[in-house]
């Protein structure tokens, strides 16, 4: 899962931001990574972080372990616990949430059922995130654009 969306374009080279692929698996992972904690990462962890594998329950365990590690060794602490939804909204095809219908009526548009069901888990999640009312809303629109829902 190397692929990155369009709408990060503008970071992902430098991998300045966290990608939405690794949001994924953070939120996959239960942990807390933050802005700073990923900053003092290296080019190359932070690329391995990307490469790395966090699908199936021994390779959810390893990637927490490495993240973990990577910035303890960074920074002397440990990132925090997030909760890991059992059954998370973005594995979830059969009901679009009420955050990501929301937004997409705030810029005109509404999201079917069969659309939710044909978008991936990830472009489930990275809509779920861009949605969130703490968040910065600036690339849903780019977001509905790139996945054809517009």
């Amino acid at each position: 899962m190397t692929d990155f969306f369009q709408f990060e374009a503008d970071f992902v080279d430098s991998l300045r931001c966290i990608p939405m692929q690794v949001r994924f698996k953070l939120d996959t992972c239960g942990v807390k990574l933050k802005l700073p904690h990923w900053h003092h990462l290296s080019q190359n962890e932070r690329q391995e972080l990307v490469d790395m594998p966090c699908a199936s329950e021994a390779e959810i365990a390893a990637y927490r372990i490495r993240l973990r590690q990577l910035v303890q060794s960074h920074m002397g602490e440990v990132p925090a616990d997030l909760p890991v939804e059992p059954h998370p909204a973005w594995m979830d095809p059969t009901t679009v949430p009420d955050s990501v219908q929301t937004q997409a009526e705030s810029v005109g548009q509404t999201l079917s059922q069969p659309q939710w069901a044909n978008l991936t888990p990830l472009q489930r999640f990275a809509l779920i995130k861009l949605s969130r009312s703490q968040h910065e809303n600036k690339n849903f629109l780019p977001a509905l654009q790139e996945f054809h829902l517009i």
